[in-house]
């Protein structure tokens, strides 16, 4: 089906009280993860691939185009509301260019930026992406990242609720991340989520509030973040890690004189690619079950034929 815009998808979880998550690809067979989940849970989903750990060479060079083509061709497929994310660019021009590669939801990674140049740019970045109907998801403050020796603190930042505020006003953004305790990268234990800053965030932004790091994110935690405003949870890390399990798990069962033909692109049982992609989609479906979203997509249909 067509692209469905992030506003819309946010809007109506706002309202009926869940939140819809970003799970993060990186490229056709992760892709087709995330959308089998979604649509095995009848539930909306926002797909799309990250730039925050890919080679800017890379995109500059063509990646950004490719990204939004396979972007495209799936969500063109869909039986579920998507909306198609370009998220954390690493600069306005690669942002831009998300646009005019058929994403209609863009982010630049501005949480490391001084303040008033993630407002230029994002107002910037507002003001093209708007013209042609396309979200723009901001971001004020710096979630602390794990590293393989523990927590990295120092170029961490919460948001303040009075920034945020003004953050909103003066660049337009459709929804805003937030850094309130949650933590990127991080897999062997929770977040600690500062859920009085979050109410005072939310009592002072209007828009739809996003929660990156959503790996280490508690989920006992996930109502009351839903009830504080949040409405969007991005995944990376988890879904990468349980790609990899499932894709190691299969070569080490591979025997010797194996059929290389069968194990790779063959699309059957016996394709390498496929164990890893179940366990990364029964991953995002545990998590759109925990965030609420599983048959959304049934009510939608509903409403929309009445």
């Amino acid at each position: 089906m067509p692209l469905v815009p992030l506003q819309q998808i946010l809007a109506k979880a706002r309202t009926d009280g869940y939140a819809v998550g970003y799970f993060e690809a990186w490229d056709a067979c992760s892709l087709e993860a995330v959308l089998t989940a979604a649509e095995q849970e009848s539930a909306p989903v926002i797909l799309g691939f990250g730039a925050m750990m890919v080679d800017g060479t890379w995109l500059d060079s063509g990646g950004v185009e490719l990204l939004g083509s396979i972007g495209r061709s799936y969500a063109a497929r869909s039986t579920v509301d998507v909306a198609l994310l370009f998220n954390e660019a690493h600069t306005l021009d690669q942002a831009k260019r998300g646009i005019d590669a058929g994403f209609n939801a863009v982010m630049i990674d501005t949480h490391s930026w001084p303040t008033v140049d993630a407002i230029v740019a994002a107002r910037q970045l507002c003001r093209v992406a708007h013209q042609s109907g396309v979200a723009v998801e901001g971001e004020l403050g710096s979630p602390a990242e794990a590293t393989v020796s523990g927590v990295d603190h120092s170029h961490a930042s919460p948001t303040d609720p009075d920034e945020a505020a003004r953050f909103v006003e003066e660049t337009g953004v459709d929804c805003l991340a937030v850094s309130v305790g949650n933590v990127h990268i991080m897999m062997d234990q929770e977040a600690s989520i500062d859920m009085g800053r979050l109410r005072s965030i939310h009592e002072r932004v209007d828009v739809p509030l996003v929660i990156h790091g959503g790996t280490s994110f508690p989920p006992s935690a996930v109502a009351p973040a839903i009830a504080l405003g949040v409405a969007k949870f991005n995944v990376g890390t988890v879904l990468k890690h349980a790609f990899w399990d499932g894709l190691e798990s299969s070569v080490r069962s591979v025997g010797p004189n194996a059929d290389v033909h069968k194990l790779l692109g063959s699309h059957k049982e016996s394709d390498v690619m496929g164990v890893a992609q179940q366990r990364m989609t029964a991953k995002v479906r545990s998590l759109i079950r925990q965030y609420g979203g599983s048959g959304r997509q049934v009510v939608a249909a509903e409403l929309s034929v009445r």
